[in-house]
């Protein structure tokens, strides 16, 4: 049993789906899988394993911010032997072009955060990316629905949500980022370490620029289109 975690050997799929938000693992679980059991309720972080169209695994929530999704990510990898981990999430777009409810699927992810720098010494600019397998069938498989536009390209993760400056995201705009979010970097960070998959789709809940923001009551069904393009990339 991990400190963070807390489940037991054996409860936790190979295959996990990873929102943020322990509601919204709730949510995913109930609404997607089949006999879904909940493994852990430790901080309230909640873990759900069941099965989806016959084929085994688990959401876990990973709480907001790089620190908290790297616990998560670390002790998956390194204590449950997971194979692939699909962040799930919300990001604030920075492109004109990428508006509210189109989903955003994650090449690269820079990042303001230090955590890189400190893993190396800072002896190196990381790179942290995508596993090609899953990006690829999740925008073959995106593509092929009726539903939001699909946007893919680099994301960047932000250590800092209420910030005193938008310079740092107009330069990266400049420089083709979509979109921000909060945890993209160091779960791609760690499955490279753990040679594992990684993968993060986002729906854009606002945009940055803009300031619109998708009406909370919208939330839930267009949050439904990542999940199901997650679910099928990851059981392809």
């Amino acid at each position: 049993m991990s400190n963070h975690i807390g489940a037991k050997p054996g409860e936790i799929a190979e295959t996990v789906l990873m929102p943020g938000d322990p509601l919204r693992a709730k949510w995913i679980a109930e609404t997607f899988l089949e006999g879904a059991e909940c493994y852990s309720t430790v901080r309230n972080m909640f873990g759900f394993t069941g099965t989806y169209q016959g084929h085994r695994l688990s959401i876990q929530g990973s709480g907001m911010g790089m620190p908290s999704a790297s616990i998560y990510t670390h002790e998956l990898l390194a204590e449950y032997g997971v194979k692939t981990v699909v962040r799930v999430g919300s990001a604030g777009s920075i492109q004109d072009d990428v508006n509210v409810r189109d989903v955003v699927v994650g090449i690269g992810a820079a990042t303001d955060s230090s955590m890189n720098v400190n893993r190396f010494a800072g002896q190196l600019n990381y790179a942290p990316v995508a596993d090609f397998g899953l990006l690829r069938a999740a925008v073959e498989i995106a593509e092929s629905r009726d539903g939001a536009p699909v946007h893919v390209g680099q994301i960047l993760s932000s250590d800092v949500f209420y910030g005193d400056s938008l310079d740092t995201y107009k330069r990266a705009a400049e420089y083709g980022v979509l979109a921000v979010e909060m945890e993209a970097a160091a779960l791609y960070t760690l499955a490279a370490k753990f040679k594992a998959r990684a993968l993060t789709i986002c729906t854009i809940s606002d945009h940055i620029f803009r300031e619109e923001a998708l009406p909370a009551e919208e939330r839930e069904r267009t949050f439904g289109d990542m999940v199901e393009i997650a679910l099928a990339a990851v059981t392809r």
